[in-house]
């Protein structure tokens, strides 16, 4: 590619490729396409984006194809791999001058600088380092600044590799600049805060902006460069040890600084940054951490529980100071074992340590503080509770907020001291409750509040306080009048009572007052404020309800009508599906009103896909609650899982898992197939394609219309399902085989004519498998499976089968037959469940009688398995000392289903009527054989067919004739 004209041509394409009009666009982009893999076309794309004079759209698109560029061409193994002379000379390029006037474009320029790096520094680049280094000392700002910038990208990027040998020589890499990155960092802070006096605004930013970026890349040396970081003077004594002095001095600086300056969120981030340096390095080096912990304690403490903090702190800093203290508590490093003496001294004396800051003071003033000053409901939060209460109750979640967000973040640091430190903190707890007795004045906001955040601690402290606090009387004298208050501004304390009840139902709480408590609950689902009566549909997860089921189902569904926004119907839907899970069948009465209006819901959901997976788990429950009655909703259901399992549909990327236990649960309680209900399966060939995770519900739902409606299933879809499970075969585990084979199997055992015939053509792969004597022995187990059900129940399919695998084989047949009876006795063992050993005994003996002398030769071998099979099966009878087979079932046999289990599915009931068919536990396996000896022993008659025992051990023959006494 000649440089001069191709960088006009492509100078007018990339232009062509930022225009609006989608008919100039597609063209330009299908032709950059192509030039993806041609020579030369990179180095024109550099340019093109360092050439500061032409249009910054058209540069931003250079600089974008180049990125992808070197995520697919880079690499020498690549397909069109570029030639090691052109990256040579694009490496060179790339780091020739720092001067990109845009901001956006030099970050993109600094990002792909970091990708090449990852992949060439330092062998093929040795170059790069030292050219930044150089670059970040010139006195020119910009390219000062741009060489900085590029030298954080690269050190992030190559900090991040992971495997030993990257990691030794980012190791090697970090010995040989730390110093230097260090004393860079020093001079940009010294610099600043001379400059922060100054008054020139431009300049504060400038410089504030390097301070930031130089700690970047000292964080990223710091915890990612070393093995033992306190070997290295400089990372304690230069730089952590300094980080404490520095975040007092960038503290008083924002002190100082108005929060509409335009530096304050520069100088918030490099605060937050100094603080993830420390918990970054107490994550990933506890023990080298060990020096820092009183210092980190101190600080965080004083900050964030004392008055030092005042008017200085913000609150995503107190977030990372509370974070910094839970670490330091919860730190299993820390934690010596029950025997001191087997604790490491690395672990002792950082436990040493941390015993002397947290005195009984320390401690009863951060409990106290958390709860008094942390735990109380800000104005911001009681406007938001007034003004948008379902926004304010879904700002009540949990997950990893706590590392992000005020609230959660003082309860999970409340919950881990009170944890670790519970016999100093009860009592001060307890103290705080004394002081809460009788009810609060309504006029007085202040007392509320206090109480809020007391109950909200001993709530959190459920499972320490067990021992503690008689809850049973304090919830008849204190909590239950709480919640019969219903002035509206004591509404604070009826939410939080009720949720301190459900925090504690599970911990203590006696049954004889749980009428007393599904009263106020129903009261309280009809309390005049909305979060009130979300907070109470919560508690409803947490216990059996049966006497007071309809009232609050009632009242949860008005509750899920009257909230607006899809995270509350979401919730309060949570909570319908908990109650409906939890009561089963009981809940069938009730749920006329939920059916009507779910969908109407899911077809105001259309945009919604998290509320759509939330009623298709509503639904889950609802179908196994309602059991057979279910086949009601099916004008509904069906194409709810029409639509959620359908992969050309966008919405099933949210909706599949979902919808296809939806469909699951909707096969298993179905009474009868209909033709919507089979029309469905078209979906399934896509879902096998895909051979994702959710492969093994797709098999539980083809064993679903098996048992469901066989013949009318496999004359439908069988072709089809035979096809994909030929290519699932040859792609999947040995797991997945095994799935897919049972499936197989299950299909042979419900309809011995049609199964065969259907599944023809993986019967083969079956067969073989069997001769060559597959290796893994759960793959083998199946496959004698699978030819035990054809030998068994199809003899004449079986027949064909071997004519046709004797072809394969250009065997005979009866040779092939032996050698598969011979396999099959071989590699019994591999067999454990009773249900195929006893099917493998009574294949075998099908072959019986016969003249055939392949037969004959292996009878010895079938007699091995059956008195097997005999042992596996038989057991006696202590008085009448004879045997009798343990897997014949009748149909008196009702089991007795026991009172906490789940009444059986339609498809149980099904599996039952197989089974009261199925030869395995029809048949009589010491009867079946005894009548298999009594034919062989005519044809052959007596002297023949005592030959033939003959070939059989004395002890197989003894123990054979034990089984058969009274025949």
């Amino acid at each position: 590619m000649d440089l001069n004209s191709a960088s006009t041509v492509v100078l007018q394409v990339l232009t062509q490729a930022t225009s609006q009009d989608t008919a100039v666009l597609k063209p330009a982009e299908e032709q950059l396409k192509q030039w993806e893999t041609q020579p030369g076309f990179y180095s024109v794309l550099l340019n093109i984006f360092t050439n500061h004079t032409l249009d910054i759209n058209v540069r931003w698109l250079a600089v974008l194809y180049f990125k992808h560029g070197i995520d697919r061409y880079w690499r020498r193994v690549a397909p069109h791999a570029l030639s090691e002379e052109e990256k040579s000379t694009l490496r060179a390029g790339l780091i020739t001058n720092f001067n990109e006037p845009i901001n956006q474009i030099a970050t993109q320029i600094a990002v792909l600088i970091a990708k090449v790096a990852r992949l060439d520094c330092p062998r093929q680049w040795p170059e790069l380092i030292p050219t930044l280094i150089e670059s970040v000392k010139v006195q020119d700002d910009l390219r000062q600044h741009r060489a900085l910038l590029t030298f954080y990208h690269v050190t992030k990027t190559l900090a991040s590799k992971r495997l030993a040998a990257d990691r030794k020589l980012f190791y090697d890499l970090t010995s040989g600049i730390y110093n230097f990155a260090c004393s860079l960092w020093n001079h940009h802070t010294d610099t600043f805060l001379q400059q922060i006096a100054s008054g020139n605004e431009a300049a504060v930013l400038s410089s504030l902006e390097r301070t930031l970026l130089s700690l970047k890349v000292l964080r990223k040396l710091t915890v990612n460069g070393f093995v033992e970081p306190p070997k290295n003077m400089e990372v304690m004594g230069g730089f952590l040890h300094g980080i404490f002095e520095r975040l007092k001095q960038f503290l008083e600086c924002s002190r100082n600084i108005g929060t509409d300056n335009v530096c304050r969120d520069r100088l918030e981030k490099i605060i937050i940054l100094f603080t993830k340096v420390l918990l970054d390095f107490l994550d990933q080096h506890p023990f080298s951490f060990t020096p820092l912990i009183q210092r980190s304690l101190e600080f965080s403490v004083s900050y964030v529980f004392t008055e030092v903090g005042e008017g200085i702190t913000f609150e995503r800093f107190i977030v990372q100071c509370m974070n910094l203290i839970k670490m330091i508590v919860k730190n299993y490093s820390y934690k010596p074992s029950k025997n001191f003496e087997d604790s490491s001294p690395e672990t002792l004396e950082a436990h040493r340590i941390k015993m002397a800051f947290f005195t009984h003071p320390t401690l009863t003033e951060i409990c106290r503080r958390l709860v008094s000053h942390y735990f109380l409901l800000t104005e911001e939060e009681l406007t938001m509770w007034e003004e948008d209460p379902e926004g304010f109750t879904v700002e009540e979640t949990g997950g990893d907020s706590w590392k992000y967000s005020l609230r959660p973040c003082t309860e999970v640091l409340f919950i881990d001291i009170f944890h670790e430190y519970n016999q100093t903190l009860t009592p001060v707890l307890l103290e705080m409750m004394q002081t809460l007795q009788g009810p609060t004045n309504v006029e007085d906001m202040n007392a509320l509040l206090i109480k809020d955040a007391v109950y909200n601690a001993v709530g959190l402290a459920a499972f320490e306080l067990f021992d503690s606090v008689d809850f049973d009387q304090w919830f008849k004298n204190q909590l239950l009048p709480e919640l019969q208050v219903t002035h509206n501004r004591y509404k604070p304390l009826r939410r939080r009572v009720i949720w301190l009840i459900g925090q504690w139902i599970s911990v203590k709480f006696k049954s004889d007052l749980r009428p007393m408590l599904y009263e106020a609950i129903c009261n309280l689902l009809q309390d005049q404020d909305l979060v009130v009566r979300i907070e109470t549909a919560t508690t409803l997860k947490t216990d059996q309800f049966l006497p007071y089921l309809e009232t609050m189902f009632t009242l949860l569904f008005q509750l899920l009508q009257q909230v607006t926004e899809c995270d509350t119907k979401m919730h309060v839907l949570h909570v319908l599906s908990c109650v409906i899970e939890r009561v089963n069948v009981q809940i069938r009465p009730y749920v006329g009103c939920l059916v009507q209006y779910l969908p109407l819901l899911w077809k105001q959901s259309e945009e919604h896909n998290m509320l759509r997976c939330a009623i298709l788990t509503t639904l889950i429950h609802l179908v196994q609650g309602l059991g057979a009655d279910s086949k009601n909703l099916y004008p509904f259901l069906l194409p709810v899982i029409q639509l959620s399992t359908d992969v050309s549909q966008p919405p099933h990327v949210y909706l599949l898992e979902d919808g296809l236990e939806l469909w699951l649960v909707t096969l298993e309680n179905s009474p009868c197939v209909t033709p919507e209900l089979l029309r469905i399966f078209q979906n399934m060939s896509p879902l096998l394609e895909l051979s994702s995770e959710n492969l093994r519900t797709c098999f539980k739902i083809i064993n679903g219309y098996i048992f469901l409606s066989s013949t009318e299933f496999l004359q439908t879809y069988a072709v089809g399902l035979c096809q994909s499970f030929c290519e699932l075969l040859q792609e999947i585990t040995t797991e997945g085989q095994v799935q897919v084979l049972k499936v197989v199997e299950n299909a042979l055992k419900v309809n011995p004519v049609l199964g065969p015939q259907m599944f023809q053509p993986i019967l083969p792969c079956v067969f073989r498998g069997i001769i060559e004597g597959e290796k893994y022995p759960v793959v083998m187990s199946t496959y004698l499976g699978v030819m035990g059900r054809v030998l068994l129940q199809n003899a004449s399919f079986f027949t064909s089968l071997l004519n046709e695998m004797a072809h394969k084989f250009n065997q005979e047949m009866d040779q092939l037959l032996g050698n598969m009876i011979e396999m099959w006795v071989d590699r019994m063992d591999n067999i454990t469940q009773p249900e195929r050993r006893k099917l493998s005994a009574l294949a075998l003996l099908s072959l019986l009688p016969s003249d055939n002398s392949v037969i004959q030769d292996k009878f010895c071998g079938i007699i091995n398995i059956s008195v097997e099979g005999l042992h596996d099966v038989m057991t006696e009878d202590p008085e009448t000392r004879t045997y009798k087979d343990c897997m014949l079932m009748s149909h008196h046999e009702e089991p007795k289903a026991m009172e906490d289990e789940e009444p059986p599915t339609e498809q149980d009931k099904r599996k039952k009527m197989l089974a009261l068919k199925d030869p395995v536990h029809t048949v009589s396996l010491q009867q079946f054989i005894y009548e298999k000896l009594k034919a062989q022993q005519e044809i052959l008659g007596e002297q023949g067919f005592q030959s033939l025992m003959e070939t059989v051990d004395t002890e197989i023959v003894t123990q054979l004739q034990e089984f058969l006494q009274g025949f």
